[in-house]
């Protein structure tokens, strides 16, 4: 009992998306050039937004934070990847591992109640349009924001804190390219009940409270929308939303595929796939549907290079 608490494994073995060498600069240069455009996508729209008073609205404001978090949620394992993959191994230390895993829940929860707030934010845009400017002021604004990096962070300090309380005896073979949570349940000799228990509760209650007021608010705005005898106005609403709604049904579908049931029954396999959409690439996606199909930050853009 009285090294029940006591790590005596020291790092993790990560093995990655496959355990063929010959596949290693492959995959070097395929997440350098996902990295590389995360990273340049993700600031060149923060910088158009700040660079830019057109854009300094409430609706780019919460876009300039999910940029931000794209980054940054990048930015926790990839770098790992590419020096191991350099280095010619798959080692990360336990502290490392804890921690990295602690970051990735912090932004995932983060981006959660972020999403929400953007409904809100459209929601207020196209119901209220008359209380828009009155609602969502700056303060406001930083508010809602700061409550979503709090939410976030809270939950994953107190999974942090639960993760702290196992042993890990060995093995300590992690099959995915990042710390997963389930995966170091499955790898732990402590008796990991209680921090599923909590990890089912907390993922629930943050999945379907913010689930359910990204759907609240598009029923209202799909209420509103309706009533308006102008097509052209129909048009113009549901083009504003489109985005965001692409966004959110990428991020909330391809999590709930991943963590569907029990830690138990996590496949590995099949989470690491589905864990590629929304670690590598829905972090690019976001960046080309918020810019690409964006013609007011188009418009921006060019300002800006004609400058």
């Amino acid at each position: 009992m009285a090294n029940r608490n006591v790590s005596v494994v020291t790092e993790f073995i990560l093995l990655g998306l496959t355990d063929n060498p010959e596949l290693n600069t492959v995959l070097f240069v395929l997440f350098l050039s996902i990295y590389f455009v995360t990273v340049v996508g993700n600031v060149w729209i923060i910088a158009i937004i700040w660079a830019s008073s057109q854009l300094h609205s409430p609706k780019y404001f919460f876009l300039c934070q999910l940029a931000f978090l794209d980054f940054c949620y990048s930015s926790v394992f990839i770098p790992k990847m590419l020096v191991n993959y350099l280095a010619g191994q798959k080692v990360i230390s336990y502290h490392g591992c804890l921690l990295q895993y602690s970051f990735v829940s912090m932004i995932l929860t983060t981006e959660c109640f972020l999403l929400a707030a953007m409904a809100y934010d459209r929601y207020v845009a196209i119901c209220l349009p008359l209380h828009y400017k009155g609602l969502m002021t700056p303060t406001f604004c930083t508010h809602l924001v700061a409550a979503c990096y709090l939410l976030g962070s809270a939950s994953s300090l107190t999974h942090l804190r639960g993760l702290l309380s196992l042993s890990f005896c060995g093995p300590n073979i992690i099959n995915h390219y990042f710390c997963d949570i389930p995966l170091l349940f499955q790898l732990s000799c402590s008796d990991t009940q209680h921090n599923k228990i909590l990890l089912t509760v907390l993922s629930g209650m943050t999945s379907v409270t913010t689930f359910l007021m990204v759907v609240g608010s598009y029923v209202g705005i799909l209420l509103t929308v309706l009533k308006s005898p102008s097509t052209r106005s129909r048009y113009k609403a549901f083009s504003t939303c489109v985005s965001h709604l692409t966004v959110v049904t990428l991020f909330y579908g391809t999590v709930i595929f991943t963590y569907l049931g029990s830690s138990s029954s996590y496949a590995p396999d099949r989470a690491k796939i589905l864990s590629m959409f929304y670690t590598l690439l829905l972090p690019i996606l976001n960046f080309l549907i918020y810019s690409v199909r964006n013609t007011e930050a188009n418009e921006a853009m060019k300002r800006i290079i004609v400058r």
